[in-house]
C-alpha cells in the first residue's frame, strides 16, 4: 500500500528490522487483493480508505529463498510469492497511528521515499507513482 497526499509519500520504518518500507501484509483466507490491502491498511497506520483504492497494476512476483521461507513463515516447498499493489491518498489532515510493527514514520518527496525505501521494488513503484496524475 503507497499511500501519499498531494506531492508527498509515506513511509514507515518496521520496528523489528529497523528499515523504511511502505504498509504491507499477506492475503487472508478469503479475502480479495483489493480487501487485504485496505485491511493491513487499517491495521498497520489506522488509515481506513473504504473502496478508495487504486489498483497500480504491478503484480510483483518474487522467487524466495529459504532464508526467507523461515523467516516469514511460507511453506518449505513454495518457491515463489507474488504481491499485488495498491494506493490511496489520504486526508490532508490525517497522521497515521502505527501499529506494533512499525516505530516511525515520515512523510517525504517521492524522491526522498525511493532514496530511503528498503525494497527495489517498492523503490520503483514509487518512482511511477511519483509520475501519475493525482
Amino acid at each position: 500500500m503507497f499511500v501519499y497526499r498531494g506531492d508527498q509519500m509515506l513511509i514507515l520504518r518496521r520496528a523489528r528490522e529497523r528499515y523504511w518500507h511502505v504498509v504491507a501484509g499477506v492475503v487472508e483466507h478469503g479475502e480479495r487483493y483489493a480487501e487485504a490491502a485496505a485491511r493491513e491498511l487499517r491495521e498497520e497506520s489506522g488509515l481506513d480508505v473504504g473502496d478508495r483504492l487504486i489498483d497500480l497494476e504491478r503484480p510483483l512476483t518474487y522467487a524466495l529463498t529459504k532464508a526467507s521461507r523461515e523467516r516469514y513463515g511460507f511453506p518449505h516447498d513454495q518457491e515463489e510469492v507474488t504481491t499485488y499493489n495498491f494506493a490511496a491518498e489520504a486526508p490532508s489532515d490525517w497522521e497515521p497511528v502505527l501499529n506494533e510493527e512499525h516505530d516511525a514514520y515520515r512523510w517525504c518527496s517521492f524522491d526522498d521515499a525511493v532514496s530511503l525505501l528498503h525494497w527495489p521494488a517498492a523503490k520503483d513503484i514509487a518512482r511511477t507513482l511519483a509520475t501519475r496524475p493525482r
